[in-house]
């Protein structure tokens, strides 16, 4: 069914050089129109001719909405054209038949189409820097009735589809671009949109943010039936998510059909890229250049724990720090999340966009990185006096609404191994009623529920048995695949590391000797060291 039709469009921002020349177009009601076209081919200006952004008003042409729009004229809600007949979901009007010309229309009737309307634009990210994920969907929704239950299912549920749960009580300031760029996506589905536009959407965004960003965007609004409009000058976007596209190119649709016939034709005309090795983990989370740190005792003179140590940590890895007892590996990890003063050397870790240095203390410097750095020391514990439910969200302070605490607990306790059902049934126990490895899981999910970008865990198997050892591996590779999150694992269990590390670095004696994948540490290791790190 026809939804939008553009006639004759033209536009021009000097005289005589037009931007648009004389489209004509039809967007079908629940497909995906692609914008295909080089930087500069009018592809951003059509968007926003749609959008009914003032300055994009057409020189020629019209824009013309077919719609299904409530009778009341006090309400004029709007709905796609296959509503028509049916009862306003707003006030209980009938829906009715209109076709309006979007650029000439009433002051009431443009704006209620403009309410259906949601846009992402290219690297401007639309949300309150100081407010959390979740408040920003909230706040998407209107002030009425923000924080009645039922919205905050909502927002929960949209940030679920975005693949951004992990991060639901992370500042917005903190977010990387393509974390932010999903949190855009959310707020704009919590508008309900009945036309969804995209502008270069992951123009700015490397290869594996990007391609994210794309699969959000067909699950969240191309399978949900959303009528779209994308434009990108990535032939491989306009296969993924279009029904339909066209090739702009100097403001003229030069090709149109299907997205196999114009992306073929479109790749024609422009070089072949040079091709990459793609790497699974590329993108650097934490920096260390040439870090010490010396001690001083009376008896043995100055102790050079950590001694000259320089690495890089990529985002989504898990890297290993392996070694035996007073190699350096401890000491090392204390600096990298600010629990002890680096005596010289350079520490960085990736917050968003941002560089923290580390050496600087002060809640603008490394106290703003703190809170999302996760540790699960060898020693750990459980609240004894408070069920798991209490000890996954009010013994470290998670202040959240009492049926959503319920859900998130249970979640990280499915990621930590456990089953779906048996989950919901774990949060009333309490740590006495468990078994050491459950304890143990418990005690990783307590890490987990507080959303940190990097976890730090200290000899992580040191207690555990076989079968829980292998429930942890497990837990950890699911940890990163759905939360998204970075692992760096201090161990002297070479074994555990080969099962579950991609990258490691072997210590001794306060330097670092070696790094490569776990295989090539094995082959490093001395034969004491082979004694006391090997099963076998």
């Amino acid at each position: 069914m026809s939804f939008i039709t553009l006639k004759n469009i033209s536009k021009s921002f000097n005289e005589g050089e037009y931007v648009l020349k004389d489209i004509n177009l039809t967007i079908e009601e629940g497909t995906t129109l692609g914008i295909l076209g080089r930087s500069g081919a009018g592809k951003s200006v059509l968007i926003n001719m749609l959008r009914g952004t003032k300055e994009y008003e057409p020189d020629t042409g019209d824009v013309i909405f077919n719609i299904a729009m409530c009778e009341n004229e006090k309400c004029l809600h709007v709905e796609t054209p296959s509503k028509v007949g049916e009862k306003c979901p707003l006030c209980g009007g009938e829906l009715k038949a209109r076709e309006l010309s979007f650029w000439k229309a009433g002051r009431l009737e443009k704006a209620a189409i403009r309410r259906r309307i949601s846009i992402m634009l290219q690297r401007n990210f639309a949300l309150y820097d100081e407010d959390t994920v979740i408040d920003n969907v909230l706040k998407a929704m209107g002030d009425e009735g923000r924080y009645e239950e039922e919205n905050v299912y909502k927002s929960i549920e949209l940030i679920d589809k975005v693949q951004m749960t992990h991060r639901v009580t992370h500042i917005a300031r903190d977010l990387s671009g393509g974390e932010k760029q999903r949190v855009v996506l959310a707020r704009q589905l919590a508008k309900n949109p009945s036309l969804f536009l995209a502008d270069e959407p992951t123009g700015t965004l490397d290869p594996q943010t990007a391609e994210k960003l794309h699969q959000t965007l067909e699950d969240s609004v191309k399978e949900e039936g959303i009528t779209m409009v994308i434009n990108s000058h990535w032939p491989e976007v306009m296969k993924q998510l279009a029904d339909y596209v066209i090739w702009l190119d100097k403001g003229e649709i030069v090709e149109e059909g299907s997205p196999e016939e114009v992306v073929e034709k479109f790749v024609e005309t422009i070089p072949e890229a040079e091709k990459v090795e793609k790497h699974e983990h590329t993108v650097p989370e934490v920096k260390i250049d040439d870090i010490k740190k010396h001690y001083y005792s009376i008896e043995r003179g100055v102790i050079k724990a950590v001694d000259g140590v320089s690495l890089t940590i990529n985002h989504g890895e898990i890297y290993g720090i392996v070694g035996l007892s007073g190699s350096g590996k401890t000491t090392l990890t204390k600096m990298m999340i600010g629990l002890t003063e680096p005596s010289s050397g350079e520490l960085e870790i990736r917050l968003g966009d941002d560089w923290i240095d580390m050496k600087k203390a002060g809640p603008l410097n490394r106290g703003r990185v703190t809170p999302y750095l996760g540790l699960l020391h060898q020693e750990y514990s459980l609240y004894p006096h408070r069920d798991i439910l209490g000890n996954l969200t009010d013994a470290i302070s998670l202040n959240l609404p009492a049926e959503f605490a319920k859900i998130k607990a249970a979640h990280i306790l499915e990621t930590v191994g456990f089953e779906k059902e048996q989950s919901m049934e774990m949060l009333s126990k309490w740590p006495d009623e468990l078994s050491g490895g459950e304890r143990h899981r418990v005690a990783l999910a307590q890490v987990l529920i507080k959303e940190p970008n990097i976890i730090v865990l200290d000899e992580p198997t040191g207690t555990m048995d076989p079968i829980t050892r292998i429930i942890v591996t497990n837990s950890i590779l699911k940890a990163r695949e759905e939360l998204d999150q970075t692992f760096i694992i201090i161990s002297h269990d070479m074994d555990f590391v080969l099962d579950v590390c991609d990258k490691a670095s072997l210590m001794r004696g306060g330097k670092l000797l070696k790094t490569g994948t776990p295989e090539e540490i094995v082959k490093e290791l001395t034969g004491e060291e082979k004694e006391d790190m090997l099963r076998g």
